[in-house]
This record gives C-alpha cells, sequence and structure tokens, in this order.
C-alpha cells in the first residue's frame, strides 16, 4: 500500500450533501467533512425537481475547501448519489431543464402502461431490477407518453451523480453500478437492453456508454480549476449509486453476511458473484443492480427512515421540533406493537402528512390510530425491523445460504433502537458501522483505481482497522417470533 493518498469524496443524498476528505495511511482510513449543504424537491410549475445548479454551486465550493485543508496532493474526485434520477443535455452539451425528482407524480400509472406494451415478467427478465414506479424506465416513459418537447431536444441523458462529474470534466459517460438501476439494463450483459427500448419505443441513442467503476474518466476542466481555484485533479467514476459505495464500506468478512444501508431508504441484500433472474427472485421482487469489481447487489428498496423523517416534518409544521435522538427516547418508552404496517404502501411514497397517512393505514387494516408521538414511531421501527426479517428470508430462499451477521451501515445506525429491533426481528447478530460507509467505499474505489489497495478485501480490511463497530445480539426471540407471524399473515 502506498505511504499516503488524499481523495474528494462528494456524497450527495435527498436530504442533504457534503463534500468529505479522505486520507488513507498506514492502512487507515480517516474522514473529514470540510462542506455539508441541504438538499430536497424544489416546486417547478407544479412538478418536483432538483436544484442542481445550487448543489453544482455548493459542491465545487467544497471541492475547494477540500483542496485547501488537505495535507499534499488530492489524487482523485469520485461522486456518489442517489439511484434512478437524471438529467438531460442538448447537443451544445447543455443542460435543458432542472432535473425531476423520482417522487414528481409523472409515474403515476407508468407501470401499468409499461405491462401494456411488454409482459410484466419479460421486462424482469430483460433487466432483473424491482419494480418501483420511481424507477429511470417509468421516468423516461412518461416523457415519452406526454410528447415531452425536452426530450425531442436531448442528445444525452445522465445520471445524476454522472451529470455532476460531467459538468466537472465535461465527459460524457454512465457508470455502470448507477445505470444499473435504471431497469434499462440487462444486468446478464451489463449492456443496455434492446427489447426494453424496442418494446416501449423509448430513445436507446441518448444512453451513455458505461464505464465500470474505477475509470479515472477525465480531470477537472480548465474552466472549474480555475473557478475553483485547484489543480486538474483526476474525476474517478466510483461505485456512483450510493449503495454501491456503501456496500464496498461494509466491514463484512468471509460470504455468509448480509448488508443493510439504513437512511432515507433501506437497502438490503447480499454481495454475489452473478445475477439472479429466475422466477423466485421475480416472485420476491429482488433487485439485482450491480456493484464495484464485477460484483452483483442482490437487495430489495425498503421505504426505510423516510417514514419517521416525513413524520417529523409534519410536526415541525405543526408547531412540535423535536430532535432524532428526542424521538428514538420517545419510542423506547412507548408500548410495543400498537400496530404494524405495510412500510412500502405506495401511499406512503410522495411527501406530505405522513402521520395522517400511516394512521388511515392502521384504520384501514382493522387497527388502531395514534395521536402518540413516540408510539407512531416505534410503530414504524418494529414494522421497518419485521420487514427486514422477510427480506432476509427472502434471500436465504433465493440465494440457498444461510446468512449469519447482518451489517447495518449508514446514518440509520444513529438509531440505536432500530438497531436492536432488527436484531431481534431477525434473530442474528447485528454489526453496526461505519456510519460514513458510503463515503468510505467511494474513497476506498478511487484509492484503488490509484493503486493505492489492490482489492475488495483489502479495502475491507481498512474499513475494520479505521472504524468502531457495535455489536447488537438478538433479545426476545418468542416475543419478535409472534408478532412476525401477524405481520406474514396480515
Amino acid at each position: 500500500m502506498a505511504a499516503r493518498g488524499n481523495y474528494i469524496a462528494v456524497d450527495l443524498g435527498a436530504e442533504s450533501g457534503r463534500v468529505m476528505l479522505g486520507t488513507i495511511v498506514a492502512g487507515k482510513l480517516a474522514l473529514q467533512e470540510v462542506h455539508r449543504f441541504s438538499n430536497g424537491p424544489i416546486d417547478v410549475k407544479g412538478t418536483l425537481r432538483w436544484d442542481f445548479d445550487r448543489l453544482l454551486t455548493e459542491i465545487k465550493k467544497g471541492i475547494g475547501q477540500a483542496v485547501q485543508q488537505a495535507d499534499g496532493e488530492i489524487r482523485g474526485i469520485g461522486v456518489d448519489t442517489w439511484g434512478v434520477d437524471f438529467g438531460l443535455i442538448d447537443a451544445n452539451g447543455q443542460l435543458i431543464e432542472p432535473p425531476y425528482h423520482y417522487r414528481d407524480s409523472r409515474t403515476n400509472g407508468m407501470m401499468d402502461k409499461t405491462f401494456e406494451r411488454m409482459p410484466k415478467r419479460d421486462v424482469y427478465q430483460s433487466t432483473g431490477i424491482q419494480f418501483m414506479q420511481l424507477n429511470s424506465l417509468y421516468q423516461l416513459l412518461a416523457m415519452r407518453l406526454a410528447g415531452s418537447p425536452a426530450l425531442d431536444e436531448t442528445d444525452k441523458l445522465i445520471f445524476i451523480a454522472d451529470l455532476i462529474s460531467y459538468f466537472l470534466c465535461g465527459k460524457v459517460f454512465g457508470e455502470y453500478t448507477l445505470a444499473s438501476t435504471s431497469q434499462m439494463m440487462d444486468m446478464t450483459t451489463g449492456k443496455w437492453s434492446g427489447p426494453i427500448f424496442e418494446k416501449l419505443d423509448l430513445p436507446i441513442g441518448i444512453m451513455p456508454e458505461i464505464v465500470m467503476p474505477g475509470t479515472v474518466v477525465g480531470e477537472l476542466t480548465d474552466a472549474v480549476a480555475t473557478e475553483i481555484g485547484c489543480p486538474k485533479i483526476p474525476v474517478i467514476a466510483i461505485g456512483a449509486h450510493d449503495t454501491a459505495s456503501a456496500v464496498l464500506g461494509v466491514p463484512g468478512a468471509g460470504s455468509n453476511w448480509a448488508y443493510l444501508s439504513s437512511g432515507t431508504w433501506s437497502l438490503m441484500g447480499v454481495e454475489l458473484s452473478r445475477a439472479i433472474v429466475d422466477d423466485k427472485s421475480f416472485q420476491y421482487e429482488f433487485t439485482n443492480e450491480g456493484g464495484v469489481e464485477n460484483t452483483i447487489r442482490l437487495l430489495k428498496n425498503i421505504m426505510g427512515l423516510w417514514l419517521v423523517q416525513e413524520c417529523k416534518r409534519q410536526w415541525q409544521r405543526e408547531g412540535q421540533d423535536l430532535s432524532y435522538s428526542e424521538l428514538a427516547e420517545m419510542a423506547g418508552k412507548a408500548k410495543p406493537f400498537h400496530g404494524l404496517i405495510d412500510c412500502d404502501c405506495s401511499d406512503f411514497l410522495a411527501p406530505g402528512d405522513m402521520t395522517t397517512r400511516i394512521n388511515q393505514h392502521l384504520t384501514e387494516t382493522g387497527q388502531t390510530p395514534t395521536d402518540d408521538k413516540g408510539q407512531m414511531v416505534r410503530l414504524i421501527l418494529e414494522s421497518l425491523a419485521l420487514k427486514y426479517r422477510h427480506t432476509i428470508e427472502a434471500i436465504e430462499d433465493v440465494t440457498g445460504t444461510e446468512i449469519d451477521v447482518l451489517h447495518i451501515v449508514g446514518g440509520g445506525i444513529q438509531n440505536e433502537l432500530l438497531c436492536q429491533f432488527a436484531a431481534n426481528a431477525t434473530g442474528k447478530k447485528v454489526v453496526t458501522g461505519p456510519i460514513e460507509a458510503t463515503a468510505s467505499g467511494n474513497i476506498l474505489m478511487q484509492a484503488k483505481a490509484a493503486g493505492q489497495i489492490q482489492s475488495i478485501a483489502e479495502a475491507r480490511q481498512v474499513v475494520r482497522d479505521s472504524f468502531t463497530l457495535k455489536e447488537y445480539e438478538p433479545q426476545e426471540a418468542a416475543v419478535w417470533a409472534q408478532q412476525y407471524a401477524k405481520y406474514a399473515n396480515r
């Protein structure tokens, strides 16, 4: 391993973005957050969009600060974001319009429109991706069916992380892990799926060339380097889907472990050498997404802490601004198993008054609504934990491998009550950490591209040597088994 390497990770999430400075020295990784900024949807003529220009300005500001704070040369910049969303650029290389937010209502009904043109099982066979109305496929079909002028002007479609990289280095590309979330790629070949584009009359010519994680795609343009006031730093395509980077940042060893990237979304799965696209994975609605170093992330997208986040925002609108730690403490004191919800109910997808929606869900399923905030948060966390058990059992069924350990990474590990519930519900040992798995994976992939580390195994050893991990053992097995039986049979 080389003596020292400094790298910049741009990590953009649905609620906030930040620029991190990472340094690898003597087999350990040190992270420093140098700039954080808010993120979220904006309203543009009744549609939900991303404020891309502002985000790019904040990112450049953060890169400049990281360069100033670094002790020595910066060896790379890598960008990761959520999946599915994209921007459209014209023949002059300009962004045509602010990118849509995946929660915009334009995809309502688009899955049914898709299956009128191509049977659902055929779509899955061609892509291996979980059916979610927010997927890029349904966003693009919505534009096609609406006769979007922007689509007619488009020269290239670029996914959000790659769009940021494009405006930094001027290169058009589609990073493999990010492109894999679109439901437009054949996961057995790693190429755009011809049948998908042909059957749905979508323009395959606007899709970017796919590049693999670890590719040095370019360097900061002269204009950007001058604007920021820094050298022309290499721009590296890392696992640009944030979960791909987070999975690289999981400190797992051996093979019998699953991961849970816990945040706004809960992404739960295993790392495999090949995609599993068969009747069983279709039945369970598993997604096969690209991972680093030619791996596949067989996983399930679960609604996650979005439900708590939206409840918190609603209570804030009502005049009570509670912190997440306060809500977790209140939940810990609330009555166990007041009610159970389907966390992935489509009613919970859009922003808005989540507390009313959850209470409506409870009423419609013959349960008792609640006005108690701690009770509301607790039933969300308990329902999530039971969903985790259902997902792990499905993973074991599809892969034929028993899971021994569940690694939870990301911001959600700060909710220790949910981590304990996860252990209780699944009956597995839970290991949490690092909280900065995504930024860690981003930087470790850059370090591999730069030749500082040589393999995934070495990268995960760096994680184990660099961060403090916490373990949770299952408790109250009989109680949770009883509740799971109710959950599974509801």
